[in-house]
């Protein structure tokens, strides 16, 4: 019997143990669905449980949809037989109406002999060309779509460095947004990450491939297959030779999501991400380093609290004279807006017409700090690690709350996406760092991509904490050069214990305590608002 999550092949399962609480809820959507997916013959299940351990799941050969209640809450959070329930429990009900558009478009099913890699690739392909098909018969079921992928997305993203996965990625995130389900804003830093790992043209002839699952007929599964083969093709992977792919549930997407954004479904097969990679990935691909998650501490709290309020402080460093508006005396009368307030009495409605302006003392305009810091996972810099990734955490939380953008990203072999911009980790992405030193030019590149780190007319800052000790001196030293001349500042922090190359055109500091980067790192983005 076959996965019980997958949507493309055949399939029993006993439904979940009915819950009384929740009987309202399955009679309202089993009476709704119909409306979704334009068939009379499908059940809706909803319980705490349901799904078959995936948030939601469909079961083609017994038309059966389950929902696990758990997205909804309790049962009297609102009244599933009124239309406005679903504004109340919208992740809930766009797990609903992505499972109707397998129900109502996945009409194809796998060939036989088809090895599983491709099957894998191919149910990937049919998850945004079902949510396609389903925003073009019905355009306002995009609305709960889109919310249910976003809200999904774990905000404490994982590394993204390796071909299969970048490529997985692209698959579930990119693609939805040809299939105009996501916009391009929603995944701009998935889209920088994927771009690191599989490059530019690599990643336009994916594109290619899932425009034209797209347009796929819903019955037509050897087109589909076709795809498949090309797709992996095109990722270098031969499917004769890697038996098993990784453990991706593409069958709902939602838990496709989350897991493949956090961990790489390591926590699904029971492995650590090291031990998952060895199995399920071709050993060609290699990891920059390993990672672990922990909540964050108490004193990783109150540096992020101590650190928002310096960049406060100094976003509002020397108040200069200035001028605002005011609805009373003193000041000098703006005469058009004084006859707009009085035109609002006159209409008896209250005044929001401000007819004085007044001399006041306000902070000067600050352009946004866009801080970008790289971190050396290579084996000298093991002390480093865990230093470093709570300053990822910190500065993430800090940036929040203070107009400013950062990312966190470390390099070895490959280049691993620690903290994207714009996002507020739950927990600290902790290192081990025991890899190589190869990829310091991908991750400033990617850290520009992120960052737009040589747009002239912002703040930019780049922070690098390395020994120095690469492979390739020139072209990195060239990389440098170029954001120096456009005006991004380079920070070098060097552990003083270690020998190492120094870059010019950077500021270079000796550092001889681990835990001293992260003040480091702190006070230069202070001194360079104070002095912006």
């Amino acid at each position: 019997m076959p996965h019980p999550r997958t949507h493309l092949q055949p399939g029993t399962a006993a439904p979940p143990v009915g819950d009384p609480g929740w009987q309202a809820w399955s009679h309202a959507w089993t009476r709704h669905i119909p409306v979704l997916t334009g068939r009379d013959d499908l059940t809706v299940t909803v319980a705490p449980g349901a799904g078959g351990g995936a948030p939601a799941c469909f079961y083609p050969d017994e038309c059966r949809v389950e929902v696990d209640a758990t997205h909804i809450g309790t049962p009297d959070v609102a009244n599933p037989r009124r239309a406005g329930h679903k504004r109340l429990v919208p992740t809930a009900y766009g797990l609903l109406v992505h499972e109707a558009a397998h129900a109502a478009h996945s009409r194809w099913r796998t060939p036989p002999g088809t090895p599983p890699v491709v099957a894998a690739v191919a149910e990937l392909l049919e998850e945004s060309r079902i949510e396609y098909r389903q925003r073009t018969r019905r355009r306002s079921d995009r609305r709960w779509l889109r919310h249910t992928v976003t809200t999904l997305i774990s905000a404490d993203d994982a590394p993204v460095d390796d071909p299969w996965h970048a490529g997985h990625l692209a698959g579930l995130l990119l693609a939805r947004v040809d299939a105009r389900i996501l916009t391009a804003k929603d995944i701009r830093g998935v889209r920088a990450a994927v771009t690191t790992v599989l490059g530019r043209k690599r990643l336009l002839q994916l594109r290619d491939v899932w425009r034209q699952a797209h347009t796929i007929d819903d019955t037509d599964a050897d087109s589909m297959v076709d795809l498949a083969w090309r797709w992996c093709r095109l990722l270098d992977i031969d499917p004769h030779r890697q038996p098993h792919p990784p453990a991706t549930d593409s069958g709902v997407f939602a838990g496709l999501l989350a897991q493949a954004l956090t961990d790489y479904l390591a926590h699904t097969a029971g492995l650590t991400p090291t031990q998952y990679r060895d199995q399920q990935i071709n050993a060609r691909f290699s990891a920059p380093a390993t990672w672990t998650r922990r909540d964050p501490t108490d004193a990783e709290r109150a540096a992020a609290r101590t650190l928002a309020a310096r960049l406060r402080h100094a976003r509002t460093h020397q108040p200069e004279p200035d001028t605002r508006p005011s609805p009373i005396p003193p000041g000098r009368l703006r005469t058009r807006h004084a006859i707009t307030a009085k035109a609002q009495i006159a209409a008896g409605s209250i005044p929001t017409a401000t007819p004085w302006q007044r001399r006041t003392q306000q902070p000067p305009p600050k352009p946004t700090l866009h801080l970008g810091v790289i971190v050396d996972a290579s084996y000298s810099m093991h002390p480093y690690a865990a230093p470093m990734s709570s300053a990822g955490w910190i500065l993430a939380h800090a940036a929040r709350t203070t107009d400013a953008v950062t990312a966190t990203i470390a390099f070895g072999s490959n280049v691993a996406l620690l903290v994207p911009p714009r996002q507020r980790p739950t927990r600290v992405l902790e290192l081990r760092a025991d890899g190589g030193s190869s990829a310091f030019t991908d991750a400033v590149k990617l850290a520009d991509q992120l960052l737009q780190l040589r747009q002239p007319g912002r703040l930019r800052m780049l922070a690098v904490v390395s020994d120095g000790d690469l492979p390739d001196i020139d072209p990195a030293q060239r990389l440098i050069t170029t954001l120096h001349r456009a005006g991004c500042a380079v920070l070098w922090l060097r552990p003083a214990d270690l020998d190492g190359h120094t870059f010019t055109d950077t500021t270079t500091l000796l550092v001889a305590d681990p835990v001293q980067a992260i003040g480091h790192i702190a006070d230069a983005a202070i001194t360079a608002l104070e002095r912006a």
